[in-house]
């Protein structure tokens, strides 16, 4: 199998999400629009990159519907239901891929042209092809070592602050930006796979691990005077998540990561990504069902025993998978609810949480019993990213999440076992406040153990006005609606066609500072955007040219750390 993998391109688009609307049209055509092999290729192409990520590359649905010609099912109460893309037929798709849903899907037609939408309309009626496997041989032919362990520096041959370093993404350039936090300049930009989803930090903080949304996963040593790339490999077709080993005697043994395609984890050697194991995910759905495509979304590395929190998106199923002993691999397997995705940990960091958000509801697990703490019924489509922990001035801790699908924020009581907070247990694992939103779709919230501020974004918002701000709430008086903040226009860039997303909020080393990322098109001049966090004034914007399509963010030591 070749490197370059199913796709068989460089991929250079960014990855949105694509949602189908409820309403059925009935003189749809039956059969499926007919497409030319170039078309075929073309549709291929623009579904990965835009669609796989919410609907699946079988498009059986997950965070989006299931996109697939006919589908029929049997609901719980024994109702029977079917429907499917070409009952939709292509005027009614051409419509919803154009404007969007109130599902929490963005509008595309301003971002594929008006052919490329009628192509899509016609695809997406037609059968999904499916991809190849890729095995535990595939792993190791796509292996790089590029700079052996002992031929690396044995201390750090720069001057920079290395705990105050920003890893950005830079979607559609394929790339990834190092930012000096106290310079606030570019240090360096180094290739990496497309779309890298997350970037991980080694225990130490001396490598960053990426993993691109086409499977390439890269180790990035900053001691050297410029940071460099020391080793690559393959995970699959696509991938979101990988993590290292941390618990006590494990610190960066092992690499582990997780695809969509072929729905799977696999696990690497820490420092040089040698390929060790392959681990398939496909099984059965927390409600009995077989499915075909349970991909891996989020992991974390526990800090209580030496294991990894892997999320199984369509199963519902959350894997502790203990890695003391990779040849007898033991897994406890904890039942949850459709679809899992990403999370983060309580402030004591013995509780992951994580959205299903199809299903509107988090999973809190204790990671330190091995069992499903609570499952907190939540607002349409949670999305935390890693969430965010504060000390709400009424009821104690909390863990907070944002929604793709509803204008709220959703705030969950933490108490737990702390004696400290005793008083707030009988809210334990309850939605104590939701703080409202001027609109829908948010991706990201954000706070700091300094820092009296809240932040959230919402730029899968479909108004340009809601999508290119950021809103900050004030947490000691969290009943008074947020300040907006307008990222496009403090950017000085001038109005474009397409909508400037203000994307992921995160905070500098001290605390003092929240970096924005101003996500425009490819073609169009993006930023960083960074303010001040005690007075909210506009404080440095990043406007070079290569930085192109930033989007995700990830401050050396908070990402360490778990602060948010």
């Amino acid at each position: 199998m070749q490197n370059k993998g199913w796709i068989g391109k460089t991929l250079a688009l960014a990855v949105l999400p694509l949602a189908l609307g409820s309403a059925w049209a009935e003189t749809a055509p039956q059969t499926a629009p007919q497409l030319t092999a170039a078309e075929m290729e073309q549709g291929k192409l623009i579904y990965f990159e835009r669609c796989a990520g919410c609907h699946g590359v079988l498009r059986k649905g997950a965070t989006g519907k299931n996109l697939e010609p006919n589908w029929a099912k049997t609901l719980a109460d024994g109702t029977h239901t079917e429907g499917g893309t070409l009952k939709l037929g292509t005027e009614r798709l051409e419509k919803i891929i154009a404007y969007g849903t109130e599902g929490g899907m963005v509008n595309y037609d301003d971002i594929l042209t008006k052919d490329e939408i009628n192509l899509m309309a016609r695809y997406i009626q037609n059968e999904p092809p499916i991809p190849p496997e890729f095995s535990l041989k595939d792993m190791k032919d796509s292996w790089k070592l590029l700079v052996p362990v002992d031929q690396r520096p044995t201390k750090q041959m720069n001057k920079v602050n290395l705990k105050n370093v920003f890893a950005i993404t830079l979607r559609d350039a394929g790339k990834l930006a190092l930012v000096d936090g106290d310079t606030h300049e570019i240090w360096k930009i180094l290739d990496t796979g497309y779309a890298v989803h997350i970037s991980r930090l080694s225990a130490s903080g001396r490598y960053v691990y990426t993993v691109g949304r086409d499977g390439l996963t890269t180790i990035i040593d900053m001691f050297y005077e410029e940071p460099t790339t020391v080793a690559t490999v393959r995970l699959g077709s696509d991938a979101r998540s990988v993590d290292t080993s941390k618990f006590k005697g494990y610190e960066d043994k092992y690499l582990i990561g997780g695809t969509y395609w072929p729905p799977q984890y696999s696990i690497m050697d820490g420092l040089t990504l040698e390929p060790i194991k392959v681990v398939s995910t496909r099984g059965q759905t927390v409600d009995g069902d077989y499915h075909p495509e349970p991909r891996v979304a989020s992991i974390v590395a526990s800090m209580q025993k030496p294991e990894w929190v892997v999320n199984v998106k369509e199963t519902g199923q959350i894997l502790l998978v203990d890695y003391t002993d990779l040849k007898n691999l033991k897994t406890t397997t904890i039942e949850s609810a459709k679809f899992l995705h990403d999370g983060g940990w309580d402030a004591s960091g013995r509780y992951f949480m994580v959205a299903a958000n199809a299903s509107n509801k988090v999973a809190a697990v204790d990671t330190k019993t091995g069992k499903l703490a609570a499952l907190v019924d939540t607002a349409k489509i949670p999305h935390p990213g890693r969430g965010a922990n504060f000390v709400h001035p009424d009821f104690g801790p909390v863990w907070a999440t944002g929604h793709l699908g509803d204008a709220v924020v959703s705030l969950i009581s933490t108490a737990s076992d702390d004696a400290k907070y005793a008083k707030y247990k009988a809210n334990n694992w309850k939605v104590v406040q939701e703080l409202k939103m001027p609109g829908a779709g948010n991706l990201f919230v954000k706070t700091h153990p300094k820092s009296k501020n809240f932040w959230a974004d919402a730029p899968m918002n479909p108004e340009r006005e809601l999508a290119e701000s950021v809103f900050v709430f004030d947490r000691n008086d969290l009943s008074k609606a947020p300040v907006r903040i307008d990222v496009a226009k403090d950017s000085g860039l001038p109005e474009g066609k397409a909508i400037r997303r203000a994307v992921q909020p995160e905070y500098n080393e001290a605390g003092d500072e929240v970096w924005i990322s101003l996500w425009g098109g490819k073609t169009d001049q993006s930023a960083i955007v960074i303010y001040d966090d005690k007075t909210l004034k506009l404080k440095k914007v990043i406007t070079d040219p290569a930085i192109v399509t930033p989007t995700g963010k990830f401050n050396v030591f908070n990402t360490m750390h778990d602060v948010y």
